[in-house]
């Protein structure tokens, strides 16, 4: 990416000289390094990478020369390295091993989310907060950027509806004397 003969210390290509090699080339450059990688997405990503860092070189851009070969060089480059990287991660996670098994959610844990789920946002979040967190209600109106009474209010209507909402399950607050442990993470 000379600097044109005409244009040694002078101003490169211009924002419209730029468009037309993009329009004229982006298409031919994305078909090449479809063929190259054998995969339209990662083509078409590279490929633009590739014309920003053309784009930021503008100034030594010559349209004389080969910009095309530059583009699709750098593009190429692009490439690979994405591929050395997946494969370094890919390495990285086999030796790793399989991951731990998890224990599905108890049934009372997918009980209490669901009734979370239903209540609003703030309600829930003021419950998350005080009962899950183990967080103040001072603690709550600073992290929510509300008043205290408002954290209570929200407290008290969240309790309530999650009441309803548990009603006749094994969490229903009128048969459960206290509510099941719930693991937090």
């Amino acid at each position: 990416m000379s600097p044109p003969e005409g244009r040694r210390g002078g101003r490169g290509v211009d924002e419209h000289e730029f468009d037309a090699f993009y329009a004229a080339s982006v298409g031919r450059i994305v078909g090449q390094l479809y063929a190259m990688t054998g995969d339209l997405s990662e083509a078409q990503d590279v490929v633009q990478e590739a014309f920003i860092r053309a784009w930021e070189r503008r100034s030594e851009l010559d349209l004389n020369g080969a910009p095309e070969a530059w583009v699709r060089t750098v593009a190429w480059r692009l490439a690979v390295s994405r591929w050395r990287k997946v494969r370094t991660a890919l390495a990285f996670a086999r030796r790793q091993g399989p991951p731990a098994a998890v224990p599905p959610p108890e049934p009372h844990h997918v009980l209490l989310v669901q009734a979370l789920r239903q209540i609003p946002e703030a309600q829930r979040r003021a419950v998350v907060l005080h009962h899950l967190c183990d967080l103040t209600v001072e603690q709550v109106a600073v992290e929510a950027d509300c008043p205290v009474g408002t954290v209570k209010a929200h407290l008290s209507r969240g309790r309530a509806a999650l009441a309803r909402l548990l009603a006749d399950t094994e969490l229903d607050p009128r048969t459960t004397s206290r509510l099941p442990e719930v693991r937090h993470g």
